[in-house]
């Protein structure tokens, strides 16, 4: 199958083309939103090829797919086919809703017949208002780093994708409490002057701007316990990928990371107090961190295996498609 996608969400592009298709990345001359081409920090397979826009139209395209809403205008404009007419289209919504009513949060691909729309997590088709479009779910897939936890470090990780910016969103005024334990490193997207921001001493906090992907895991499976504060997301692969590295985790209970992390993998709680004293017991005990490693590794690869989602991916690309 060939499939047309853009490339927005780098980890989660990263399991999706690991599956038997071709997949064509669109690809712009200043590489921006809309034509970022290749990954160049995750390891994608040669079956993932850059595509110019104007090469589209002469290109068979088994299936679109969207991320975004403004892809649809754009994919029909590239391709000059209609989506759901001349070729299937389906939707991935990766979040969940960013603002207004929650609860009666309209979903942009609401009551159409002409989309599949595929949430990442059952937590996200039951918050998004949907209507009448066909809804599935698709839990998210990791390819397996392996158990390389060592938790030789006794400091935090962490991983926040812009944090400065979006704040209480990602938990990132929590941070200050869990550094009174043990100093915090931050991997992510523009991080650059996060300890600055939050008035912590270089010895307390450091940051590590976008590293690569098994660069990161490294250097996480180093640290003794993995963090996840966030407050309102969908689900955060880093804490999955974490957990496959059989590092422990101490998590806020919010959204699907209740799904996500068992008892005995860590810590999860929506008392920031529990969890800082989970953090704190961690990182005293590396017995008790190695257990709970295993334990969140073990639940990582039973429900979040590569496998399992490429499975699920290519019945449901199949059906669209047929």
């Amino acid at each position: 199958m060939r499939i047309l996608l853009w490339h927005v969400h780098g980890a989660w592009t990263t399991a999706f083309v690991q599956g038997g298709h071709e997949y064509l990345v669109p690809t712009t001359p200043d590489r921006g939103p809309y034509g970022l081409g290749r990954a160049r920090t995750y390891p994608w397979p040669d079956s993932v090829r850059e595509v110019a826009p104007e090469a589209l139209p002469d290109t068979d395209v088994d299936l679109v797919l969207l991320q975004r809403p403004e892809e649809w205008e754009l994919a029909e404009g590239w391709l000059g086919r209609r989506l759901g007419v001349d070729v299937p289209a389906v939707f991935v919504e990766h979040n969940t809703p960013k603002q207004g009513d929650v609860p009666n949060s309209r979903h942009p691909m609401a009551d159409r017949d002409d989309v599949t729309l595929v949430h990442v997590t059952h937590y996200n088709r039951l918050i998004w208002d949907s209507g009448g479009t066909r809804t599935e779910v698709v839990e998210h897939g990791i390819p397996d780093p392996g158990p390389i936890y060592t938790g030789d470090l006794r400091r935090i990780a962490t991983a926040i994708n812009e944090p400065i910016r979006r704040w209480r969103v990602t938990g990132t005024d929590l941070l200050p409490r869990f550094t009174a334990v043990a100093p915090v490193d931050v991997y992510g997207m523009k991080v650059t002057g996060l300890a600055d921001k939050l008035g912590l001493p270089g010895e307390r906090m450091e940051v590590f701007e976008d590293p690569p992907q098994a660069r990161m895991h490294a250097a996480i499976a180093r640290r003794r316990v993995y963090l996840h504060p966030h407050r309102w997301t969908s689900l955060g692969l880093s804490l999955l990928e974490a957990m496959s590295c059989g590092v422990p985790v101490v998590v806020l209970a919010t959204t699907e990371s209740v799904m996500a992390v068992p008892p005995g993998a860590g810590v999860l709680s929506t008392n920031v107090d529990e969890l800082v004293e989970g953090a704190r017991w961690l990182a005293s005990d590396a017995e008790a961190a190695r257990c709970c490693g295993e334990a969140a590794r073990r639940a990582a690869r039973t429900r979040y295996g590569l496998g399992r989602f490429l499975a699920d991916w290519d019945a449901l690309m199949k059906e669209v498609t047929s």
